[in-house]
C-alpha cells in the first residue's frame, strides 16, 4: 500500500514537472520568440509606393526621391518660420540619427520639404535645416510643384493670419514618414513621438 502511494506521488510530481516545463516553453515562445514590432504607425502589404519628389535644392540641383533607392529616407513637411513643431521634429530626427552606428547613419537621409513656398526659397530651407545637421536636405519650389507633392502625401496646409513677429503661420500635417530601401512608405510617426520609437523602427528597417 505504501509502495503504491509512493508510485502515485512520483507520477504526480513527474506530471507537474512536465506541465511546468511546457508552460515555461510556451511563455518563452510568446514573449521572446515573437518578432519585434514597429512602434510607429505602419503600413501593411502591399506597401504604398512613395510619390516622386522632384524639387530644387539650394545649390541649384534637382533632388529626386527615386534616386535614393537603396537607402532609407525620413521625410517631413514644414516651414522655416514654424515656431515649435518643425524645430522640435528636426531636433528629434537629429537625435535619432546620432543614436545610429556610423554605418547605419550613412544609409539614412532626412528630407525636409517646405509648406511655405512664398517665404521659403531652397537656400533658406537648406540654411534652416543646416542648423540641425548639414547632412539634412532642404527642398522648395514653385507652389504648383509643391502642391502635387503635398497631395501625393496627403499633407494638409492652411495659412493663418497671426500677429506673430514671424508673420503668418501655416497649419500643416506634422508626421515623419519613413520610406524604405525600395521606395515604399513603411511607417509614420506623429508629432512628439518618442525618439526611442524612431530609433527602434529605423533599426528594424535597416535589418531588412
Amino acid at each position: 500500500m505504501l509502495k503504491g502511494q509512493f508510485m502515485d506521488r512520483k507520477i504526480l510530481l513527474a506530471g507537474i514537472g512536465t506541465l511546468l516545463l511546457l508552460i515555461a516553453i510556451i511563455t518563452a515562445v510568446l514573449f521572446f520568440g515573437k518578432p519585434d514590432q514597429f512602434r510607429g504607425t505602419y503600413y501593411v502589404e502591399p506597401y504604398p509606393v512613395a510619390g516622386e519628389i522632384e524639387l530644387a535644392r539650394a545649390d541649384g540641383s534637382v533632388f529626386k526621391l527615386s534616386e535614393e533607392r537603396g537607402g532609407i529616407v525620413l521625410l517631413f513637411f514644414g516651414y522655416t518660420s514654424c515656431p515649435d513643431v518643425c524645430p522640435t521634429t528636426l531636433a528629434d530626427m537629429k537625435l535619432a540619427i546620432q543614436a545610429m552606428k556610423p554605418a547605419e547613419a550613412e544609409q539614412i537621409k532626412v528630407v525636409f520639404v517646405t509648406v511655405d513656398p512664398e517665404r521659403d526659397t531652397p537656400q533658406r530651407v537648406q540654411e534652416y535645416v543646416d542648423h540641425f545637421s548639414t547632412s539634412f536636405i532642404g527642398l522648395s519650389g514653385e507652389e504648383s510643384e509643391l502642391a502635387t507633392v503635398w497631395s501625393d502625401y496627403g499633407i494638409f496646409r492652411e495659412v493663418m493670419d497671426s500677429e506673430s513677429a514671424t508673420g503668418y503661420l501655416v497649419n500643416h500635417t506634422a508626421r515623419i514618414l519613413l520610406i524604405d530601401r525600395n521606395g515604399n512608405l513603411r511607417i509614420s510617426f506623429p508629432y512628439d513621438a518618442p525618439v526611442e520609437d524612431i530609433i527602434h523602427d529605423l533599426k528594424l528597417v535597416l535589418k531588412e
